[in-house]
């Protein structure tokens, strides 16, 4: 089995988004949604891999398959063509929690926002709580 190549690190938070955001607008955004995530999930941000910012962690046994492994509950990433909001538990019964979301494309369970006043801030505020509860259930705490 490979190794997953992407885990949490020390790198920081700020000098990531600094460096990597390619305008204001998405610097912007970036620390509006590092407080954001942080004041909803109660955790620290942390860097995973290279260019992905999480909050919070859960350890994963496939029921597929024999990967397993660490993953942060929501996160975001200000990738240059749209940011990246992994904030989508991808669970058929979550769908509704994306009706009033905003101006978005969807990935399998990663949203796509060309920026965050595209979004509805309370929808997304509730699919973070909707989706940490949701794991933290599944996975433990």
């Amino acid at each position: 089995m490979a190794e997953l190549k992407t885990k949490q690190n020390s790198a920081s938070v700020h000098d990531f988004i600094n460096s990597f955001a390619d305008t204001e607008q998405k610097r912007d955004d970036s620390f509006e949604l590092l407080r954001l995530m942080q004041n909803l999930t109660g955790f620290e941000p942390k860097m995973w891999g290279d260019s992905i910012i999480g909050f919070g962690s859960y350890h994963y046994k496939s029921e597929r398959s024999s990967q397993e492994g660490d993953w942060f509950l929501v996160g975001f990433s200000p990738r240059k063509a749209a940011i990246s909001l992994y904030v989508y538990s991808g669970m058929p019964e979550h769908e509704h929690l994306l009706k009033y979301l905003g101006k978005f494309k969807m990935g399998r369970a990663c949203v796509y926002a060309k920026k965050l006043s595209d979004i509805n801030i309370t929808a997304l505020e509730r699919l973070v709580k909707e989706t940490v509860s949701f794991l933290q259930s599944r996975y433990g705490k």
